[in-house]
């Protein structure tokens, strides 16, 4: 069961991750909490990066497709 806990966290983490972007998307901006706007570009970026990092993780709990 700690595969499914496991799956469930990262599945989450991702669609919050997706969620973030599409806030980018729609012109968001951030700051740091000494006020310092955060590069959004970079941001976008790295948000990207974990996505993929966690489609690749996600994809390799799931069990083999007709074996679920």
């Amino acid at each position: 069961m700690a595969e499914q806990t496991e799956l469930g966290r990262l599945i989450d983490r991702r669609t919050t991750l997706i969620y973030r972007l599409d806030l980018i998307s729609k012109g968001a901006q951030i700051a740091y909490d000494d006020g310092t706007p955060v590069d959004m570009a970079s941001e976008k970026a790295r948000l990207e990066d974990e996505v993929a990092r966690l489609d690749r993780k996600i994809l390799s709990l799931q069990p083999p497709a007709g074996q679920a």
